[in-house]
């Protein structure tokens, strides 16, 4: 090497290092692995005064014991074989495919076991670990692996798929580290973010990025979508697991991929804390979600439709249709009207209406600021339960909240 050149690579290297620090979009997908007692010890972020290096490493080291591998199994039996195959009379292949497919022979009922990986974390000292609906759908065996290779048997504690969410619960025989819980509405464009998980199977991988957006929806994982945008590497099997904060706060539970091969490519989404925590809380006390319901059909207010009905701020949720009988036709609400508010609450979009209602007491009496032929006015509507076979994520471009 020209020894003239040295110093320049080495302070180059020097500069790299200082700033350092399953669903795919194809589409989006779920980011499984190859598919086919008890008292808290909260973790604890990095002390005041650390550089960021030793930030990461400290969250690592506090937080990666509540971190959980998850596998699954899916039995599954193959269909009877359609009936007997030239040669198989004989009995030298009869005693073959016995020994290798049992006696009713390949395709006869057999029993397959389809194995799956993802991610979790745990977060209540009672053994209870956050992942997603879609790691463990499916599931007839589920087993919770902790970073110091202890195994255990998890059962299904409850499952909310309209936010790709589900709580599993195990017995455990030690003291557990916790992770704590953030808050993901504090967060910012631009902060550190850290993900940690089972990517490809290979446990306790940690990864780092940034923060890249927040308050993403349409991206077609869930009906409920607010996700937070992220580049710290995520890949398949890291569904569940944890995105932290520099103070090893849980901001989110990762969930999604944006790729064009399967691995990642620097786009990444997780299900905010926050919301999260509304979703748990029930899934912990009742096993399932109770949700509002305003019995309406919204679609996004273009900005060719928001010229057309007078919407100046361009922003908005437009009221396709109403369901008759249904809270928001009792109220009056019509096809058309562009609702600007709910009880003082601007609204942002017609996602934003759906999260608003969603998380509305049944009867509760919210006023819904709308714009009706370029008139405002005021529409107090009685949010009621939503129905449990209500649908989930609509085909086309018009969801119901």
């Amino acid at each position: 090497m020209n020894r003239t050149l040295l110093p320049g690579i080495l302070v180059a290297l020097l500069v790299a290092i200082a700033a350092g620090g399953g669903y795919v979009l194809r589409g989006v997908v779920p980011m499984l692995g190859e598919r086919g007692a008890t008292t808290s010890r909260p973790a604890a972020g990095p002390t005041p005064g650390e550089s960021l290096q030793a930030g990461f490493a400290g969250v690592a080291e506090h937080v990666r014991p509540a971190v959980v591998n998850l596998g699954t199994i899916q039995k599954a039996r193959a269909p009877r074989s359609p009936g007997p195959q030239p040669g198989r009379e004989d009995p030298f292949f009869q005693d073959f495919f016995k020994q290798f497919f049992g006696p009713e022979g390949p395709g006869g009922g057999s029993e397959f076991r389809r194995p799956g990986l993802g991610s979790g974390v745990i977060f209540d000292k009672r053994g209870l670990v956050l992942t997603n609906f879609h790691v463990i759908k499916g599931a007839d065996e589920i087993t919770v692996k902790l970073s110091d290779k202890r195994e255990y048997r998890g059962r299904i504690l409850g499952t909310d798929p309209k936010t790709d969410l589900a709580v599993i619960r195990f017995q455990p025989d030690h003291e557990l580290t916790i992770a704590p819980l953030g808050n993901s509405d504090a967060l910012r464009v631009g902060e550190w973010a850290i993900a940690i998980g089972n990517p490809f199977g290979l446990d306790q991988t940690v990864t780092v990025g940034v923060i890249s957006a927040t308050g993403r929806s349409d991206v077609g994982v869930a009906t409920y979508e607010n996700f937070i945008q992220t580049d710290a590497s995520i890949n398949p099997g890291n569904s569940g697991g944890p995105l932290l904060n520099l103070k090893g706060e849980v901001i989110g539970i990762n969930t999604a991929i944006f790729s064009q091969s399967g691995g990642s490519i620097g786009i990444g989404f997780a299900i905010p804390i926050n919301m999260v925590r509304r979703v748990v809380d029930q899934l912990v006390d009742k096993g399932k979600v109770v949700r509002g319901w305003l019995g309406v059909s919204l679609q996004p207010l273009s900005p060719e439709l928001a010229e057309s009905l007078g919407v100046t701020e361009k922003q908005g949720a437009l009221v396709a249709s109403t369901i008759p009988g249904g809270p928001a036709a009792a109220a009056g609400l019509q096809q058309n009207d562009v609702i600007l508010a709910y009880d003082q609450t601007r609204v942002e979009n017609y996602h934003h209406v759906q999260r608003l209602t969603a998380d509305t007491k049944a009867g509760t009496k919210v006023i819904l600021q709308v714009l009706r032929k370029k008139q405002k006015v005021a529409v107090t509507v009685t949010v009621a339960e939503a129905p449990d076979d209500g649908p989930r994520r609509p085909a086309g471009p018009t969801p119901k909240s």
